[in-house]
């Protein structure tokens, strides 16, 4: 039987709430462990769904893995030969497991990964992942499903400009390069946290890249990497997560474990919408308003406002005093959500990428049952729940448990009224 979320409404958040590593991280640590026979060890890993299945994905590859859960590591043993098959029903669960591409390139020399499925959140094609790899000397076709390469005798260096900073791509080419022949050098790549993150495990591994950060990757390809132990980088959007719920709800909450600096634009957002944050001596406070301003939003690749925050801006707009824009420049298909939105009460008008949010005092929100359409637009839903009168219903939520470590104890850890239920069980 579906479990679902129930939230009881009005309910602020007040108290801390924890953020370990990024999600958008550790899974593509996890792939790039691959590169090393040998013991890695990756830190400040959450614990969360999506870690259990590139667990697995890996194992099927000849790997020995070890995740412990409540000590937030796993540990992965690299046979010195790999399988170079990844296969449907993982890959189709978790999109993520696309980032062994790079690695098994680099490793086996080819690689067979099915197309993969994830979040219903838009189009995210894989054709700079093969045109990159082409240009190192791959061979890549799409045969019963798989993305097939190949590349007798190893890849070899060339320079390639992304037509879009992905930051799927930027990691899988920058894999793939860190025993390729030569010097590869990757134009207008992503310069996420993450892929910062990545790329100083490569470097410790053994890898020689420059340019970490900025647009431009050299990677000077060596024989052999090494394993290594390696610390993920704090998740910034469960930071986003929770101080958006602080503004929604007009609540508090120190936030443990992150790190602000990755997360100026966002945060300059929140404090115009009138939340009040305090980044001095390590910490990290929000104070939300007792109503927010609306404010208006365009998604962009980082250093710009994150595509996966998104959702948490239409649900603070929805209880705001004013009217805001919200317009999605990465993601097509992200506003499905807003229809379980307005089945709160909220006032969402959309128009191709944009989206106008009327917003309405919370007391005129009202609980009703909703579905999650992926991670975060289930977390915000039951964030809007949180401001409703009344009990929010949120199903689907293996959506959540995907990409947020106990979101729900977590909550009611800061005085959330909120809980796990079977579907159809009564409180």
């Amino acid at each position: 039987m579906e479990e679902k979320i129930e939230v009881h409404g009005p309910t602020a958040v007040n108290g801390r709430l924890p953020v370990f590593g990024a999600k958008n991280s550790v899974l593509k640590l996890m792939a790039a462990a691959l590169l090393a026979p040998g013991r890695s060890t990756i830190t400040n890993v959450p614990e969360i769904h999506d870690v259990t299945v590139m667990a697995e994905l890996l194992r099927r590859l000849g790997c020995d893995v070890t995740y412990r859960a409540a000590e937030h590591e796993v540990a992965i043993d690299v046979p010195e030969v790999l399988g170079h098959q990844a296969d449907y029903d993982l890959v189709r669960a978790m999109r993520a497991s696309i980032s062994v591409l790079g690695p098994l390139m680099a490793r086996c020399h080819r690689a067979e990964v099915a197309l993969p499925g994830g979040d219903a959140i838009g189009t995210r094609g894989l054709d700079m992942h093969r045109a990159g790899l082409e240009a190192m000397g791959a061979q890549l076709g799409i045969e019963r499903g798989f993305l097939r390469a190949e590349a007798v005798g190893g890849l070899t260096g060339a320079t390639y400009r992304l037509g879009y900073p992905s930051v799927g791509a930027t990691e899988n080419l920058m894999t793939a390069a860190t025993t390729a022949s030569g010097v590869t050098v990757l134009e207008n790549v992503a310069r996420e946290p993450e892929i910062v993150d990545i790329g100083e495990m490569l470097r410790a591994m053994g890898a020689q890249i420059e340019g970490l950060g900025s647009t431009t990757l050299t990677i000077t390809g060596v024989p052999r990497l090494h394993p290594v132990t390696h610390r993920t980088v704090p998740d910034r959007i469960v930071a986003g997560t929770w101080a958006f719920a602080a503004g929604v709800t007009g609540g508090r909450v120190e936030i443990e474990g992150a790190q602000p600096e990755h997360m100026g634009v966002v945060l300059d957002k929140l404090r115009a919408s009138g939340c009040e944050i305090d980044t001095s001596g390590g910490r990290f406070v929000v104070q939300g308003p007792p109503r927010p301003r609306a404010i208006n939003v365009s998604t962009l690749p980082y250093p710009g406002f994150p595509t996966d925050l998104q959702p948490f801006v239409v649900a603070l707009n929805a209880v705001a005093e004013g009217s805001g824009i919200v317009t999605e420049n990465v993601f097509e298909a992200r506003w499905g959500f807003t229809a379980e939105l307005e089945r709160l009460g909220a006032r969402v008008h959309l128009d191709g990428h944009h989206a106008r949010v009327d917003g309405v005092p919370a007391r005129e929100l009202s609980g009703a049952p909703v579905e999650a359409m992926d991670i975060r637009a289930g977390a915000a839903l039951v964030i809007a729940g949180m401001a409703a009168e009344g009990i929010t219903e949120v199903s689907g939520i293996g959506h959540i448990d995907r990409g947020y470590e106990h979101f729900v104890e977590h909550l009611a850890g800061a005085g959330v009224r909120v809980q796990r239920r079977m579907a159809g069980s009564q409180a």
